[in-house]
């Protein structure tokens, strides 16, 4: 008797004969590059160092497209993007100690965006390792270690037959979801050393499904077909999942009005009449949210940036679908559900009842019109004439990556993304020196169309190096650069704490000049004139910078008050 789990695939002639017979020259680091290969990655990003060196000969006998930036964190930010445009594992090729190190705050942002990256370093030498202090250039005690709380998981090699099962590990583990960054670590005498294996011709490591418990969703399905007065929560995970089509089909099913989070944004048609855009940072919409006597929560943890600054205290039931098993019920008590996103909403779309309710769509415009006038209340047309002209220039189908910036923390709330997976922040994490380098990653894996990166000056400095793998790569990213003289929000957090702002003032370069020198062209403009100067940037191919010099305010915040 044959059982399925007895049948193997077996090698063709051509795999026999490649096994057989290697070609010569091949190194620990041959392995690495064929195992990426045969897994479908394409390109890579990264930065080569002496441990490393025994990868990064291998790609010149590759065919995968190498693109490298000049710090490691950067080239971190660009595969993150790059892993969240294509969906597929984005290979970050990185040395040791200093090298590896450097890279810790992208990774972070990747975990906390649910990012697939695939992150690969090199080790000292495998007699180096245990935590004895041999004194090897970049030693660490336990490299591994700084990584652990950071990524999903870790994958140690040790020798050259170990590589292609921990690499295939690794890249199953970066896209089950949630979708995360993974890190593997191999010696530089494993990568540098000549090897006898034959060439890696198989790659096949398909993520796992996380399937919804059909008992969960049958009392979730219930729930909600019975609610009189239900709303939705899209969060990141949504985008994640490319689950935005099944999301607006159960909306419309239930009449449930959807307010996407920062992360989320894209996931739910903004100008859609059951559409609450992302205003999660205004009173009203709290308001709103807390009355649903059914609240369905996908997708997202529902953290600070999402429950109004943990100000949100719900009073209905409510229902979390979420893959990051961390997250379910971690803020709020409710029906949890530990799945992905896409699987757990046709669950439910093939068990509601649809529902009848010509009072949502008016709802919504209410707590529309009542963000708006608030708005409207405090002079702020400088800064919504500034995000308007962005999103004017912009063209619908291109994606948009931003800094940790005050125009950001507008587009959270007030930018239209036109679609999901289009507009991408660091406010997972919130480190500085996001958004032109994930723009790079972002146009390195669909060169079709332009990409725009929003910085404040500050966050500019952070990445003023990649200007040069912009123009090495000839990739199609315009860069806005907002220059209000500093850390323009720390500025405004600090005034309105203590009277007065410490250490936010900085001394900047000129942006313009100092891109030229780069062979990028530049321009300064002014708010009158940025629609028309970023429209003639982001049509022009390859590179360019334009610098808006402004000073921009947050709108007030609705968690410090009870006032409506």
């Amino acid at each position: 008797m044959t059982h399925d789990h007895d049948l193997v695939l077996r090698p063709t002639a051509a795999q026999t004969e490649a096994a057989l017979n290697p070609p010569p020259g091949r190194n620990g680091g041959d392995l690495v590059v064929e195992t990426l290969a045969g897994l479908g990655a394409t390109t890579v990003f990264g930065l080569p160092g002496q441990h490393a060196l025994g990868m990064f000969d291998a790609l010149r006998r590759s065919d995968l497209r190498y693109i490298g930036l000049r710090v490691e964190n950067n080239a971190g930010f660009a595969a993150d993007a790059y892993g969240r445009i294509t969906g597929e594992a984005a290979p970050l090729l990185l040395s040791t100690g200093p090298g590896a190190l450097t890279s810790l705050a992208a990774l972070q942002e990747a975990a906390a965006a649910s990012a697939p990256v695939l992150a690969i370093s090199s080790q000292v030498p495998t007699a180096g390792l245990g935590g004895g202090r041999h004194g090897y250039l970049h030693e660490l005690p336990d490299q591994s270690a700084s990584f652990r709380g950071v990524v999903k998981s870790v994958h140690t090699v040790r020798t050259q037959s170990q590589i292609p099962s921990a690499v295939a590990a690794a890249w199953k583990s970066a896209l089950t979801a949630p979708h995360g960054p993974v890190w593997v670590e191999i010696p530089q005498d494993v990568l540098l050393a000549e090897t006898s294996l034959p060439v890696v011709t198989g790659g096949d490591a398909f993520p796992e499904e996380l399937p919804p418990r059909p008992e969960l969703t049958a009392v979730a399905a219930d729930l909600l077909s019975r609610a009189e007065r239900p709303a939705i929560i899209a969060g990141g995970g949504v985008v994640r999942a490319d689950a935005s089509g099944k999301l607006r089909q159960l909306a419309e099913l239930l009449q449930a009005p959807v307010v996407t989070t920062p992360g989320g944004k894209g996931a739910f048609p903004w100008t859609h009449p059951l559409s609450l855009q992302s205003w999660l940072e205004d009173r009203y919409t709290t308001d709103f949210l807390e009355d649903a006597d059914v609240l369905l929560v996908v997708g997202s943890g529902l953290g600070e940036l999402s429950s109004n600054y943990h100000t949100f205290k719900p009073r209905g039931r409510v229902v979390q679908i979420e893959a990051d098993l961390g997250k379910l019920e971690s803020n709020h008590p409710a029906l949890g559900i530990h799945a992905d996103a896409r699987l757990a909403l046709q669950a439910l779309l093939e068990t509601v009842e649809r529902r009848t309710d010509d009072s949502a769509p008016e709802r919504v415009r209410d707590v529309l019109s009542r963000v708006k006038e608030r708005i409207a209340s405090q002079e702020l047309t400088l800064e919504q004439d500034v995000l308007a002209s962005v999103r004017g220039a912009l063209p619908a189908d291109s994606p948009s990556f931003w800094d940790m910036t005050i125009l950001a923390y507008w587009a959270w709330s007030a930018f239209d993304a036109k679609g999901p997976n289009h507009m991408h922040s660091a406010q997972g994490a919130g480190g500085l020196g996001y958004g032109f380098p994930a723009a790079l990653g972002a146009a390195a894996a669909d060169p079709t169309r332009p990409v725009l990166a929003v910085s404040g000056d500050g966050g500019a400095l952070y990445s003023i190096a990649e200007l040069a793998t912009a123009r090495q790569y000839d990739l199609n990213v315009t860069w806005l650069i907002i220059d209000d003289g500093g850390y323009g929000i720390l500025r405004e957090y600090m005034t309105d704490a203590f009277g007065q702002p410490t250490a936010t003032e900085l001394t900047r370069p000129d942006y313009v000049a100092l891109a030229e020198s780069f062979g990028v062209p530049g321009v300064r403009t002014t708010p009158e004139t940025l629609a028309a100067d970023l429209a003639k940037a982001l049509a022009a191919p390859g590179p360019s910078v334009v610098v808006l010099p402004a000073v921009l305010r947050m709108f007030a915040p609705t968690h410090l008050t009870s006032e409506r």
